[in-house]
């Protein structure tokens, strides 16, 4: 199946898991619903809209294609800088932390505040600071978001591999149902591929567990 047909499947799986608010009227993902989208769901999203195989420069296409416009010259910085402030501000507290590396923007989101131990489903309580993300990718739509899953170094590679790809997807379909564009979207598992610390200790292995979200700006 070619990739447009996959990602219009993807795309009616995350409708699906929208509700409307009784109060505002507005459109936000039922928790139900994503939670429900497991196996073929979440296999079905990866291998199309936000999976690996969707190039940057494919996403780009798909979203300056829509009307959403590049960034230019010295634009670019401009845009991350305040993109960069308003993650600061609406993530203090939260234990996820920003990283500003060069154009770029990395949110660090360790497993423990994300998923239980073992488990690919988002933590409830962890909806509300997702939720704060999604506030500033809204505002801030001339970007790309490369959610990246990462493991410590115990267990078999290949179950961590699949883990950590699980639980990016997870947090990728959360962020796309609540009515984010998902073609800006791509996921990957790395495994304990990429440690940030030493896996020859507990607080090391700790650090290595994590989800990453890195924001490009669409140029």
């Amino acid at each position: 199946m070619k990739k447009p047909v996959l990602a219009v499947l993807a795309a009616a799986l995350l409708l699906s898991a929208c509700t409307t608010d009784p109060f505002t009227g507005e459109q936000k993902a039922s928790n139900t619903a994503v939670g429900g989208l497991g196996g073929a769901g979440i296999g079905a999203i990866t291998g199309a809209v936000i999976g690996a195989a969707v190039s940057a420069d494919v996403r780009k296409a798909a979203l300056i294609g829509a009307g959403i416009g590049a960034l230019t010259g010295g634009g670019i910085g401009l845009y991350m800088d305040n993109q960069e402030a308003k993650l600061r501000q609406r993530l203090q507290g939260t234990g996820v932390s920003v990283t500003r590396v060069g154009d770029s923007i990395v949110l660090n989101m360790p497993s423990n505040i994300t998923f239980d131990t073992d488990k690919s489903e988002l933590k409830p309580q962890f909806y509300n600071t997702l939720n704060s993300v999604v506030l500033v990718f809204k505002e801030y739509k001339q970007t790309l978001i490369n959610v990246i899953g990462h493991t410590d170094s115990s267990g078999d590679p290949n179950y961590n591999y699949d883990l950590s790809r699980r639980r990016a997807a997870s947090v990728a379909q959360y962020l796309s149902a609540q009515q984010l564009d998902p073609n800006r979207f791509s996921v990957e598992g790395h495994g304990a591929g990429d440690p940030i610390a030493s896996n020859a200790s507990p607080s090391g292995r700790a650090q290595n567990r994590r989800v990453e979200i890195t924001i490009l700006p669409l140029t």
